[in-house]
């Protein structure tokens, strides 16, 4: 083997070892979205705080979803961190859905992989306003996994009166996104999972 062929070599390893620890890095930050805290309650509590401050958020922004939400069965609150590698997207995150009938929370997980585009990590929040107690309900008990037909209601523009920033991705459930530009144009929730944290609730 020439000199020029070992470089050849040397670098094709270099490349791999690159793109593994990428991939690594993935991995592990799909896993690192976990509310903080020691205790149940202190995750509990740390979750609620998260809420708060998103809907402050998201009503300062969008002044109508106050009233939105207080007419609706209930609403979810939930924040994910997405790492993006190339053409391969992962995340995961956590919530809490509330039950506006009974003030009932219900503490949640989510995870999504799917296909990106670039690299880099993003970090949003999202807020789902349940205008059907019986999709309230399933999404709950049932747990809720949007498809790649999620991304493409949320991308078809405004549907009957929306405001912008709004999604129909079911024609009882509203998600508007929340990121550090701003109230989102389209939420990106194809190939997201979510159901309930046994160690929670």
């Amino acid at each position: 083997m020439n000199i020029e062929s070992m470089k050849r070599d040397l670098v094709g390893k270099k490349r791999y070892l690159n793109i593994f620890l990428l991939l690594t890095m993935i991995v592990s930050l799909m896993g690192c979205a976990t509310p903080k805290g020691v205790t149940k309650q202190e995750q509990r509590n740390y979750i609620l705080k998260m809420k708060d401050q998103t809907l402050a958020e998201l009503y300062a922004k969008k002044p109508e979803t106050k009233a939105m939400i207080k007419k609706a069965a209930g609403y979810g609150v939930f924040t994910n961190i997405g790492t993006y590698l190339f053409l391969l997207a992962g995340g995961s995150g956590y919530g809490v859905v509330v039950d506006n009938a009974t003030n009932q929370k219900t503490y949640m997980k989510m995870r999504s992989v799917g296909i990106g585009l670039g690299m880099g990590v993003k970090d949003f929040r999202a807020v789902f306003i349940f205008k059907n107690r019986d999709v309230l309900h399933k999404f709950v008990e049932k747990g809720w996994q949007f498809g790649a037909q999620a991304d493409a209601a949320a991308k078809s523009g405004e549907k009957g009166g929306a405001a912008s920033g709004e999604a129909y991705i079911d024609t009882d459930i509203i998600i508007y996104e929340l990121t550090k530009a701003g109230v989102a144009l389209q939420a990106t929730v194809g190939g997201t999972k979510f159901w309930k944290d046994k160690n929670l609730n």
